[in-house]
């Protein structure tokens, strides 16, 4: 039976993920310290298998982080709002601590991992992200049977991956990494999809690097 073999990917690091601020689909670009992730990623998949396409959440952090690999893969970054990050609302642009000070009953929920609240001001639930998420990733490995693709997106997607991929419920405490540009690895058939790899970060070696 034929396959899809996908690489995941969290977009590389911006200043709001050192601050601890939700991004939720606000377009914040990569800092300093992201680019060069983007740069050792690209480097890293160069030297495996070719990628026959990559797909890209069209928030700027992702899309700059799949086009630094696209560009040393001989590709075209293709854009699909199915990978943006989850709509978080009122929580997009304040930290952690706001959250839990300025909305302390809705920080709880999103604590619980309730799956169906909704963040305030339009937030999206889990269960509508998930639905999201799994439809995205049938449509672009149905395109791509017997190919090696790879989608760049954020760390709900990625979370989401991860459970869909080993069937665990939305609402299991999560267990495993959500790294910024570590390469994560599934198989897709029309049967579902499974996980081979998870949180490969062997490319980040930060004595490799002169300065942040």
């Amino acid at each position: 039976m034929q396959a899809t073999r996908i690489i995941a990917i969290r977009h590389g690091e911006t200043a709001w993920n050192v601050d601890t601020r939700i991004q939720g689909q606000l377009d914040i670009p990569l800092n300093a310290k992201g680019e060069w992730q983007a740069g050792q990623l690209a480097q890293a998949l160069a030297a495996q298998d070719p990628l026959h396409a990559v797909y890209t959440s069209d928030l700027k952090r992702a899309h700059q982080t799949a086009t630094a690999v696209a560009v040393q893969q001989g590709l075209e970054t293709i854009s699909h709002p199915g990978l943006r990050e989850r709509g978080f609302g009122a929580f997009e642009g304040k930290t952690f601590a706001e959250i839990e000070k300025d909305l302390p009953e809705d920080a709880l929920r999103w604590r619980k991992r309730d799956p169906h609240w909704m963040p305030p001001n339009g937030g999206e639930s889990l269960v509508v992200m998930e639905q999201r998420v799994r439809q995205t990733l049938d449509e672009l490995a149905a395109k791509h049977m017997g190919q090696h693709i790879a989608l760049f997106a954020h760390g709900g997607v990625m979370d989401l991956l991860y459970r869909i991929a080993t069937q665990q419920d939305l609402q299991a405490p999560r267990t495993w990494t959500l790294t910024n540009t570590a390469i994560n690895r599934l198989l897709w058939t029309p049967q579902g999809v499974s996980l081979v790899g998870w949180a490969d970060t062997s490319h980040l070696d930060e004595s490799t690097r002169d300065e942040f």
